[in-house]
């Protein structure tokens, strides 16, 4: 089974935090790390990637931190699993010359199932997460008093 490593899921929520916030204050690897629960060594490490990748910055000095470098509307799924995953694929045939490309009777399936994971990684904003994360924290804080 293919799966995304902790790398790739975690940076999806860093970025999706990092839109959630005031965009006029940058945010703490380590209020980050609170938030979303991971270690702030690990959030150091994927803000490292995602800032090389160009899509955070890094701010100095007493009110330093980190903030997205465009709007989460400009910024896909697919944007930032390749900078923490690298490119997509499901299996290593079809990203390069296959011997059997001729014969093999799969390759279509292989390039069809990435075709429509990309489809839906690059169909799908920062700003897209952030308007659901919103949602879903309007529906917990809902509270039924009797």
């Amino acid at each position: 089974m293919m799966k995304l490593s902790t790398r790739g899921r975690y940076a999806m929520r860093i970025m999706v935090y990092l839109a959630m916030q005031n965009s006029d204050v940058p945010c703490r690897k380590q209020e980050v790390a609170d938030a979303e629960s991971i270690s702030a060594d690990y959030v150091e490490q994927i803000l490292i990637r995602l800032k090389a990748a160009g899509l955070v910055t890094s701010h100095r000095g007493a009110r330093g931190g980190f903030s997205l470098t465009q709007a989460p509307g400009a910024v896909t799924v697919a944007d930032v699993l390749a900078a923490t995953e690298g490119p997509l694929s499901l299996v290593s045939c079809s990203d390069e010359a296959c011997q059997r490309e001729t014969v093999c009777v799969t390759q279509h399936i292989w390039r069809a199932a990435e075709n429509a994971l990309s489809e839906v990684f690059s169909g799908t904003t920062i700003a897209d997460l952030a308007e659901s994360a919103a949602e879903l924290a309007k529906s917990k804080s809902i509270t039924y008093d009797i």
